[in-house]
């Protein structure tokens, strides 16, 4: 047996060759900094990041990179060890296809290049086993270009890389080396259908349940980390009594002034006096955050008791994989993945 991992480290750097449109260092976000008046930010799609960095065996919360958009490339000075989450993509590993979703060997100086599909989602995030060298805010690798945090990769950038991977040797045609239950989201054609838990703020606007349920919203350019603006049928509170403002959770659903609906994302900080008509449950959120211009979305009302059992079904898929991939570690000869948290740590949501 061929040991892949070892308890030595090495720094590898990892040249981007391709950045499309906006790649940046990423994590699950800030912890306690929204009374400080900074935003949680972090991965837009909680789940793919969780995914990727547990398909190589990182911590949940390690730092990887989001690419929002184009074309994604990294070539490696040493062998590595990836995944690829996120938006349905085509992944190739010096020029020849290969399977996101999935731990990947990336040889020493071949390219690993992602793009990601139109339509079926926005954002890809790739994950590699080690310490990527990346500055932190608070606490958090997550950038903020609001408080000049921006955290951008671009072409010709020298990403660095402590890691214990040292490789081992496969053949082409030997079966796949990891069969594992990774819970992957569909990102299909047509609406995506968003649950949402109703507020408070629902009892202010009559008939707003009605019209959003029946309705179909379209994401607009108009759109950005703070939140996703959507065109659509909107009610507006019949009295213009001022709401006060206050904190609010990932997910929001806010109707301004304007003839539109907002859902708050990662980076939202208080409603600014608007009224919040519902929640969308944190099992869905992960489809808001791959939620682009032009996607289609449906909302239908539900329960907390039922948003909760969802929840819990996916953290459920989300621990399954994270034993699988420490047993697979292990039968290959590999160390225990590092900081792997076998008792589970609670799947990040909307805080």
């Amino acid at each position: 047996m061929t040991t892949a991992i070892t308890s030595v480290t090495k720094t590898v750097a990892l040249e981007c060759t391709d950045a499309g449109w906006i790649t940046t260092f990423q994590d699950l976000g800030r912890r306690d900094t929204e009374r400080r008046g900074v935003p949680t930010g972090g991965a837009a799609d909680q789940h793919s990041a969780v995914v990727a960095n547990l398909l190589v065996g990182n911590p949940r919360g390690a730092t990887l990179i989001e690419n929002l958009g184009g074309e994604l490339a990294l070539v490696p000075d040493a062998d590595v060890l990836v995944a690829v989450t996120g938006a349905r993509a085509r992944v190739t590993i010096g020029g020849a296809p290969v399977g996101s979703w999935s731990p990947l060997v990336v040889p020493a100086g071949q390219e690993v290049r992602v793009h990601a599909e139109v339509g079926r989602g926005t954002r890809t995030y790739l994950a590699v086993h080690g310490t990527l060298a990346a500055q932190t805010l608070l606490g958090s690798s997550a950038p903020d270009a609001r408080m000049g945090f921006g955290q951008v990769i671009t072409r010709g950038s020298r990403v660095l890389l402590e890691t214990e991977f040292r490789g081992f040797p496969r053949r082409y045609f030997e079966p796949p080396l990891f069969r594992l239950p990774v819970p992957v989201p569909r990102f299909d054609e047509g609406p995506w259908v968003v649950d949402v838990v109703a507020s408070h703020g629902i009892h202010t606007i009559p008939g707003i349940r009605e019209v959003i349920e029946d309705s179909e919203y379209v994401v607009t350019p108009r759109s950005n980390h703070v939140g996703l603006r959507l065109d659509g049928p909107v009610l507006h509170p019949d009295t213009g009594a001022e709401i006060v403002s206050h904190g609010v959770p990932v997910g929001a659903l806010q109707i301004p002034h304007a003839d539109e609906l907002i859902v708050l994302g990662r980076y939202r900080s208080l409603t600014a006096g608007y009224p919040i008509v519902g929640v969308t449950a944190r099992d869905c959120l992960p489809l808001l955050g791959q939620a682009g211009p032009g996607q289609r979305l449906r909302f239908r009302w539900t329960d907390h008791e039922s948003a909760v059992r969802r929840l819990a079904r996916r953290e459920a898929e989300v621990r399954a994989l994270e034993h699988a991939v420490a047993e697979a570690f292990a039968a290959l000869g590999f160390k225990t993945p590092r900081g792997l948290a076998l008792s589970g740590a609670p799947l990040p949501g909307n805080t």
